[in-house]
């Protein structure tokens, strides 16, 4: 394993409408109340709001030697399993359909391609870690398994007999 460091921060709409949530209670505090308590209710409403978009948005993905942490969460090197790099498809998939109940997730709204890291301890009923990432190339390989996930495409003109036709 190879060190990697990614923070994820929440984007910057996520940030406007915690302020803008402020704005808004502040203006119907003002509209029943005076303007001091409506000004206090805007800040008050707007610094909580933008505190749970800091609480939730920020998350700390890194490999070390000793292993895996995404936010709270440790997986031990000796743990780690083969890694899958996912685009949109395959994320989104993994997050649905495909899913395993078991899975352990570390997913963001925010974004659309991740990694799944096959956990490879025995005692552990986790089959794998679904972890949202900004370089899903990049976390793999510093997990040491540069692996795309298998696309599978529309048409196979080399497997697939022309149509109307049996092979």
């Amino acid at each position: 394993m190879t060190t990697y460091r990614e923070r994820l921060t929440a984007p910057i709409s996520w940030w406007l409408t915690a302020l803008g949530f402020g704005v808004v209670w502040g203006w119907l505090f003002l509209v029943i109340t005076t303007w001091t308590i409506a000004i206090v209710a805007a800040v008050v409403v707007a610094a909580v709001s933008l505190y749970a978009v800091w609480r939730y948005g920020s998350l700390v993905i890194s490999v070390t030697p000793e292993g895996l942490r995404a936010g709270s969460a440790h997986l031990e090197a000796a743990h780690v399993g083969p890694a899958t790099a996912l685009d949109r498809t395959a994320y989104r998939t993994r997050l649905g359909t495909g899913a395993d109940a078991r899975a352990y997730l570390v997913t963001r709204p925010y974004l659309d391609h991740g990694v799944a890291v096959a956990v490879s301890d025995p005692a552990d009923p986790t089959p794998y870690w679904l972890i949202s990432t900004r370089h899903p190339e990049a976390l793999a390989t510093a997990l040491g398994t540069p692996t795309q996930a298998p696309q599978k495409p529309a048409h196979d003109p080399i497997g697939d007999p022309p149509r109307g036709e049996e092979a």
